[in-house]
């Protein structure tokens, strides 16, 4: 068995044990739950290095002894058990009710912990993941009494699938499943176990054993899920090696986002937003499988319609990934350039099986600046290299096929001509400025929404800033100096096109040059990219700050609050509150100097949205009038837009 024991030594030296560890922030995220419906997959989950599969506490006395799953995943999720190897000690004959023990249960980051005490037994799980398909519980029994104690352990698992083959393998069970799938359990040769096989369900028992007072008896096994080729798993290796090398990393990754440059974050309650965010953007990495070539991330394994990586959440998920996991960070983002066609387009989203994959649209462009922001946490010049050209030819692909009226200001479109997936591109699916919208179409291959959208062409803007930064970095002074020079012409129409001076503020426009007056997040956009004048930073401030549109318990929302459409339960984008636009709008606010403002905003935004101080799920919106958390949980945008807040405003 491979081991990714990852740099001990290298993590010991980089790792500052002033700002916090890993023992430091348990239960960030409350776990717990028994499954009873193999397809509700909402429950908060563990899962880590990448792996397929997670795992979750036991919320019932009658689970004490296991760790609740596993959750497998494909192309979507499900519960393939409620345990599936669930401890169970016998003295001297007797059954222990372990249901009755004084229990501890504990989430730290990277590890799930269960401590047992009854009968003069202290009894300690632990489950970490110590490969991308591989994780390792460790069962730790202690005497505590004064008397020997003569024991006998076995494990049971009752799988809920009904088209699944269980069989004994080695030392060990083999489930296999869903064609090419298989979970493994697996316990060490030295360890002979007898098992019992029966309908969807095993038992193995080991031999009995004494235990003297004062002494610890320890036996871990693997448990194992692969979704291709599967693998035989061997003897398990040394808990107490892959535990050190567990906690080391997690350190590092904490301490990495701790003390990277940008505000020191200090408030208890913050450091501990930081820490969730950290482990939500974790347990919704995926590594490399079938025809994912690179890892990735989740937007959430909570929601079944999430299990594939998006462009524009990766684009914005390598950010937050940068503070402490560059390489995932790169990775996140050459998983959607591995599908760039021929013509430069990057697809909408990718899935393990390639034949899903989205091409009716792609989604805003921001992958140079998440290019350029990874490389400023980890400067890696070869990554710069390798990626430049596609980001150029990505770029290019816009105004080829995108730009209806050849005027130099893209529109949102789509390959297949529908409008629906042209207002995915946007990638705010159901925002009211596009209901009147109809298509155009450019060519064979593309049309275009018949308006013009300010965020998308200030977003393209930046684009242009970034490119030439990465251009001067790789010595391409020419081209630099070329990206250079689009930057004040489009600057200036831009200005002249999107800001209305009556209104005083952004709005996208009909290509027959009617303004589409719904105010929402893309009205703030221009200052994130730097292409307000001071006065029209004010100004569109003042819009932010009315209470009657933006200025909400939860502030920010995607579209005013007295927009007649404004609808956040059931308006996915037509009111609620989406961390990224909050991001956009603080990040603009602090880069014209409006620091206190951006404070004051970030201080709502982390006091009134449920769960984000508590031990909730980070969700995928939230309500802006009463703070409730929206749609998907452990959204990872949200977690990396935190990430990137915190460390950008200091409050």
């Amino acid at each position: 068995m491979k081991y990714y024991l990852v740099g001990i030594l290298s993590l010991l030296l980089s790792t500052t044990f002033g700002q916090g560890s890993a023992k430091q922030f348990a239960d960030v995220l409350k776990l717990g739950y028994h499954v009873n419906n193999p397809t509700e997959i909402e429950a908060n989950v563990f899962s880590d290095m990448g792996a397929w599969h997670a795992y979750t506490l036991p919320v019932d006395a009658a689970d004490y002894g296991t760790f609740i799953g596993p959750m497998v995943m494909d192309i979507n999720g499900i519960w393939l058990a409620n345990a599936m190897a669930k401890l169970s000690v016998k003295e001297s004959g007797k059954l222990i009710n372990l249901s009755k023990a004084r229990v501890e249960i504990h989430y730290y980051p990277g590890l799930l912990s269960q401590e047992l005490r009854i009968d003069g037994l202290k009894i300690q799980l632990q489950l970490i993941f110590v490969s991308s398909r591989e994780a390792m519980i460790n069962t730790h029994i202690s005497n505590l009494s004064s008397v020997k104690k003569n024991l006998q352990l076995d494990w049971s698992g009752q799988v809920l699938l009904t088209e699944t083959r269980l069989k004994q393998q080695g030392n060990g069970i083999a489930v296999d499943f869903n064609g090419n799938h298989r979970f493994q359990v697996v316990f060490p040769e030295k360890n002979k176990l007898t098992f019992e096989l029966y309908n969807k369900g095993y038992k193995a028992t080991q031999a009995g054993f004494a235990l003297l007072p004062g002494k610890i008896y320890s036996i871990a096994h693997t448990e194992r899920y692969d979704l291709e080729s599967p693998k035989m798993v061997q003897a398990a290796g040394d808990f107490n090696s892959l535990l050190k090398a567990n906690r080391l990393r997690w350190n590092n990754y904490l301490n990495s986002y701790f003390n990277a440059p940008g505000a020191i974050v200090k408030d208890s309650i913050q450091k501990r937003i930081a820490v969730k965010s950290i482990v939500t953007l974790m347990t919704n990495w995926r590594s490399k499988a079938k025809d994912l070539l690179h890892d990735g991330v989740f937007p959430s394994l909570n929601y079944q319609g999430f299990y594939g990586f998006w462009s524009w959440d990766s684009w914005k998920q390598a950010v937050g990934l940068s503070y402490f996991n560059p390489q995932l960070a790169k990775n996140n983002i050459l998983s959607m350039f591995d599908y760039q066609d021929e013509y430069g387009m990057v697809a909408d989203c990718v899935y393990a099986d390639k034949q899903e994959n989205n091409w009716r649209d792609t989604k805003p462009p921001l992958a140079a600046w998440g290019v350029w922001k990874v490389y400023e946490q980890s400067p890696d010049k070869n990554f710069l290299k390798s990626i430049y050209p596609k980001l150029v030819k990505y770029h290019n692909w816009w105004y080829k096929n995108r730009d209806h009226n050849k005027n130099g200001l893209c529109e949102y479109g789509s390959t297949d001509g529908t409008r629906i997936a042209a207002a995915w591109e946007s990638g705010m699916d159901n925002a009211v400025r596009f209901d009147q919208a109809v298509l155009f179409k450019n060519n064979d291959r593309a049309w275009s929404l018949n308006q013009e959208s300010v965020d998308l062409n200030a977003y393209l803007y930046t684009e242009k800033e970034y490119l030439a930064k990465i251009a001067a970095i790789l010595g391409l002074k020419d081209q630099a100096i070329e990206w250079r020079k689009q930057l004040a012409p489009l600057k200036k129409q831009i200005d002249a096109t999107f800001y209305d001076e009556t209104k005083s503020y952004y709005y996208d426009r009909l290509m027959d040059g009617q303004w589409i007056t719904a105010e929402g997040p893309e009205g703030w956009i221009p200052l994130w990219a730097g292409l307000s004048s001071p006065k029209q930073a004010e100004l569109v401030l003042q819009m932010m700050q009315k209470k009657s549109k933006f200025n909400t318990l939860v502030p920010l929302p995607t579209l005013a609050a007295d927009h007649p459409k404004f609808d956040p339960t059931k308006g996915y984008w037509r009111g609620p509150v989406w961390l990224d636009q909050v991001y956009f709008g603080l990040s603009g606010l602090q880069r014209y100097g409006y620091h206190k403002e951006a404070r004051y905003f970030l201080g709502k935004l982390l006091e009134n949205a449920e769960g984000l101080s508590g031990q909730g799920p980070i969700r995928e919106n939230y309500h802006p009038l009463s703070g409730k958390g929206l749609n998907a949980k452990s959204f990872s945008w949200s977690a990396a837009h935190l990430l990137m807040m915190l460390k950008e405003n200091r409050i």
